[in-house]
C-alpha cells in the first residue's frame, strides 16, 4: 500500500528542487535546427523556446555542442544573450 504523505512529500520536494535550481539553470525546448557552425561544424544552432523563467514564452537562437534534436529540451544558464545568425556565402578571408 503507498504511504498517505507521499504525494505531498513528492510535491515538496519537487518545490524545492525548483527553488534551488531556479537561479542556476532555465529549460527551454528545441523548436527548430536552424544550421551548423564552427570551424569544424561541431556547433549546432538551434531555436529554442523558453520554458521557465522570467523570459517564458521567447524564442531565441542557440548554440550547442553535442548532439541535439527537436523537442530536446536544454537547461540554459543564461536567456538574455542570443547567438548570432549563422553567415552563409562567406568564404575564407574578411566578413565584407
Amino acid at each position: 500500500m503507498a504511504n498517505p504523505q507521499s504525494k505531498p512529500q513528492q510535491q515538496q520536494q519537487q518545490k524545492s528542487f525548483e527553488r534551488r535550481y531556479s537561479d542556476i539553470a532555465v529549460p527551454a525546448a528545441v523548436e527548430e535546427i536552424i544550421g551548423r557552425t564552427g570551424f569544424r561544424g561541431e556547433i549546432t544552432q538551434v531555436k529554442a523556446k523558453i520554458l521557465q523563467g522570467k523570459d517564458r514564452g521567447k524564442s531565441m537562437r542557440r548554440n550547442v555542442r553535442g548532439p541535439v534534436r527537436l523537442r530536446d529540451i536544454l537547461m540554459l544558464r543564461e536567456t538574455e544573450i542570443e547567438a548570432r545568425k549563422i553567415r552563409t556565402g562567406v568564404m575564407k578571408g574578411a566578413f565584407t
